[in-house]
């Protein structure tokens, strides 16, 4: 009997690992989901759970959506998300809710805009890729991307990149070839910046003479310009010159007030002329003007 039990116990322990190594294989298979090369037309509907997916890849179909499903949302621990090679045309703005990604590759799509609060929540993206597709601009709050370490927008109909990309603190490649004319004077505060890819722009700042110096020199240029808009900026009247000037007007205005006594001279081209024939009482001249300009015991004998 002793010797059935110890040679159960061996068993019972293989066939614990094996279960445990069959769980593990099927939560594997599901956390990555490869859905690329399937002819795809539209995403099918998961009958999983969806937040154990960490990665999901559906490039290369012929998903003709104008927009990924609101669901995507639901994809709370996915970190990689790659929907390359469709016809996608916008992303729906609950990919915000995916607050794990790192990796989002959206290239040869019909993308026209990103969701303008993309950069608020998207806080661990470490790379963005979007290039060739229709983007005319990128959302403002790109700039909070302070994970961001890879940046591609080749190859869009690109205006501008924001101004205020120095909080892009580790961003390592820039590819923004076949695109704009000038590139933003942050740019050259990025200290990490290795990689950076112009070609194809008709760049006017900084010039082409500079950029093939190499992006140590480029970003030194990008810095002058920061350095001298700073200098050429005039400062603002601080509060106490605001102070001094107010009550220089206060005390002119106070020297131009009427006369306090009934003697003091007074000034006829200060005041509006009027008919006197045209009034019907005499009081109605003190009401139109502003000043009386004969004190009132003289008023009787002036009109006739």
């Amino acid at each position: 009997m002793y010797e059935v039990q110890q040679f159960q116990q061996p068993r019972m322990k293989r066939d614990m690992r094996r279960k445990e190594r069959t769980k593990s294989f099927e939560e594997q298979k599901f956390q990555i989901m490869n859905l690329s090369n399937m002819s795809l037309e539209s995403l099918p509907t998961f009958s999983i759970d969806l937040a154990i997916i960490t990665k999901l890849d559906i490039s290369n179909n012929n998903l003709e959506i104008t927009s990924l499903p609101n669901s995507i949302g639901c994809l709370s621990k996915l970190k990689v998300l790659n929907a390359s090679a469709n016809f996608i045309e916008s992303l729906p703005k609950t990919i915000e809710n995916c607050r794990s990604l790192e990796e989002l590759n959206c290239n040869f799509n019909k993308l026209s805009k990103l969701p303008d609060t993309i950069g608020f929540e998207l806080i661990h993206l470490k790379k963005l890729s979007v290039n060739s597709n229709k983007l005319m601009f990128l959302p403002s709050s790109t700039s909070n991307l302070v994970s961001l370490k890879i940046l591609d927008a080749r190859l869009n109909c690109l205006r501008s990149l924001p101004e205020d990309l120095e909080n892009l603190i580790n961003l390592e490649a820039l590819n923004v070839s076949q695109n704009f004319r000038t590139l933003p004077n942050s740019i050259g505060c990025f200290k990490k910046l290795q990689k950076l890819s112009v070609e194809g722009n008709p760049l006017i700042s900084p010039p082409l003479e500079v950029v093939e110096q190499g992006i140590h020199v480029v970003k030194e240029y990008l810095c002058q310009k920061i350095n001298s808009s700073h200098e050429s900026k005039p400062k603002n009247m601080s509060w106490v010159r605001k102070l001094v000037k107010c009550e220089k007007f206060n005390r002119y205005m106070r020297s131009r007030k009427k006369p306090q006594h009934e003697d003091d001279d007074f000034n006829v081209h200060q005041f509006h002329t009027i008919n006197p024939l045209s009034t019907q009482s005499s009081d109605f001249l003190g009401m139109v003007l502003p000043q009386r300009p004969f004190p009132r015991h003289h008023r009787s004998s002036s009109i006739h």
